[in-house]
């Protein structure tokens, strides 16, 4: 019988490696062109704000055009 739950890919062994890659690459940023992150920080915020809002807004149903609550009470 095939494993019907899918673990998150965060937590295979690719996944492991993906946050690795992503670990090392941000630290060698920061080292190595700290004067230069430094000057872009409130710009780097600013547009994480709208990338923000498009990834937490996906998926909760709220923009598919359902009314909530038009059901009546009992």
């Amino acid at each position: 019988m095939k494993n019907q739950y899918k673990l998150s890919f965060w937590l295979n062994p690719k996944g492991g490696a993906a946050i690795g890659l992503i670990a090392s690459a941000t630290y060698f940023l920061v080292i190595e062109h700290r004067q230069h992150l430094f000057e872009y920080l409130p710009y780097i915020i600013l547009l994480m704000c709208p990338l923000m809002h498009f990834v937490m807004h996906r998926g909760d149903g709220s923009h598919s055009g359902e009314k909530h609550g038009s059901e009546p009470h009992k």
